[in-house]
């Protein structure tokens, strides 16, 4: 494995991404970074200054004084481990909204990129390798079909003692896809030079060990 390395993975809604980028990541030693939870940082900040999204003075004065980071699985705002403030509906009902605004999407993209050249990461999300890390080592698109991610979303809910309905899931799933993929500002894309992996009818360690052997591949 060479010194410092930056894996993208970008795909849909449900595809796993983020459970295959941990595993990724500890097989090849760097830090998994969890964008969803960035953005989830910036809405308890949101919430702990009382900053309007909408005000764009406020938020950006909000954006220039705070910091998101990673230490060893732990979210970190302005050096507070925020982990488990962070997984709530009340940061949840901020953070989606919020996340579509573009100077939080451009101050977060710039600590993401911040962090791929302190050390290697894996990064999972829509634009990691289009507009985050254009120029990353190894990209990859994760997809599967939106029935095989119904169904996984239905019995990960259904565990948890959640009610599920696995046609309104899967309708969910399908509206999300066109909202990632036609929306105006950085949209849904697979990365020309990106790996395609449809995950449909295949294991989490199968996908882990499809991506690891292009890594080693190149890397031999």
């Amino acid at each position: 494995m060479r010194i410092k390395t930056i894996v993208a993975i970008d795909g849909p809604a449900g595809a796993g991404k983020s459970t295959i980028a941990k595993l990724l990541a500890k097989r090849i030693g760097a830090d998994y970074i969890d964008t969803g939870a960035m953005y989830r940082a910036v809405a308890l900040q949101l919430i702990r200054t009382g900053t309007d999204y909408n005000d764009p003075g406020a938020l950006q004065a909000m954006l220039d004084a705070m910091d998101v980071d990673f230490s060893e699985g732990h979210t970190l705002l302005n050096g507070e481990d925020v982990s488990g403030l962070i997984r709530t509906p009340e940061i949840s009902a901020v953070a989606s909204p919020s996340s579509g605004v573009p100077a939080i999407r451009y101050k977060l993209t710039a600590l993401q990129q911040a962090m791929g050249k302190r050390k290697s990461i894996v990064m999972d999300g829509r634009d990691i390798g289009t507009v985050v890390f254009p120029d990353a080592d190894f990209k990859f698109y994760l997809t599967a079909s939106a029935d095989e991610r119904a169904r996984r979303r239905t019995e990960e809910m259904r565990a948890k003692g959640e009610e599920a309905d696995l046609e309104t899931i899967r309708a969910d799933i399908i509206q999300r896809d066109y909202q990632d993929s036609h929306r105006e500002f950085r949209p849904l894309r697979k990365a020309d030079d990106a790996v395609e992996i449809d995950s449909t009818n295949m294991s989490i360690d199968s996908v882990v060990d499809t991506m690891m052997a292009f890594i080693e591949a190149r890397d031999r």
